[in-house]
């Protein structure tokens, strides 16, 4: 069990050593409890209304909580959160400068069939007794969820862990669409991609659209299990997201999909696609 924070890279080294997966393990991330509660509270304003910035967050935490505080606050704790809102403005994304960014390729282009976009995001996950970060990897046309990982730290493993999960498992796409944050521009995670030809497109600074559907699964996750489940460790938000996940990709109805399953889309275009 890993109580420091400062220690993740040695133990990412560990892990890689001992041939762990980095996701396996776990502490409690050590933060006060009053900044747990806001975190908390920034989160559930967030997922109601991704629009909100650092100045409309503020108000809305005073009229809803009776909280004040600052917009520079706010905005250090979203960007522990991974969050950024839905605008063109500061990117709470967490570039590096040092990292290649790639153009993004989706502008005006028709999503066909499955395997031709996936895409990927990271959110925060609200525990009881501390919080997590969830990765998913998504294929655009079906909205199926083909992987995804749970961490207690940004950094780039698990990211890596949850897309080649999905590449082992369901061949690879045509382009592959991130923000511009540094788990995805990494060369660790890019040079995944690039070994097998996948065309990288990264969504402009501060644009969370372009990254649309990845968002959109982001509300559906939280008001349909997590502030429901109301999850106390990692372990069981892992579990429970396993379930939900299931649930999400066999057997809960999707409007925009004709109120198909993301599963039954995924394996029918898939199939229709290697016939043609």
């Amino acid at each position: 069990m890993v109580d420091r924070e400062n220690d993740e890279l040695t133990l990412t080294k560990q892990c890689d050593l001992l041939s762990i997966g980095r996701t396996s393990i776990y502490y409690t991330p050590q933060t006060s409890p009053a900044n747990k509660l806001l975190m908390d509270q920034i989160d559930i304003l967030f997922t109601e209304d991704p629009a909100r910035g650092t100045r409309r967050l503020r108000a809305a935490l005073m009229r809803r909580f009776g909280v004040d505080v600052g917009r520079s606050k706010i905005r250090g704790l979203m960007a522990r959160m991974g969050l950024r809102a839905i605008y063109r403005s500061i990117n709470t994304s967490k570039p590096n400068k040092a990292h290649k960014k790639y153009p993004y390729l989706l502008r005006d282009v028709k999503i066909t069939h499955a395997n031709q976009v996936w895409s990927t995001d990271i959110t925060y996950i609200r525990l009881t007794g501390g919080f997590a970060y969830l990765c998913v990897i998504m294929d655009w046309y079906s909205r199926c969820v083909l992987s995804w990982r749970l961490s207690i730290s940004l950094d780039s493993g698990f990211c890596i862990e949850a897309l080649k999960e999905a590449l082992d498992r369901y061949g690879n796409p045509e382009i592959f669409n991130s923000d511009q944050g540094c788990q995805f521009t990494s060369e660790d995670f890019t040079t995944v991609l690039r070994e097998k030809n996948i065309q990288i497109s990264m969504d402009g600074r501060g644009r969370a659209l372009d990254n649309v559907f990845v968002e959109r699964l982001w509300r559906t996750v939280k008001y349909e299990d997590i502030f429901i489940r109301g999850y106390t460790t990692v372990p069981e938000c892992r579990s429970g997201l396993s379930e939900f996940f299931e649930r999400y990709n066999t057997r809960r109805e999707h409007s925009s999909l004709c109120n198909y399953y993301p599963w039954e889309i995924y394996i029918g275009s898939a199939t229709l696609l290697k016939a043609a």
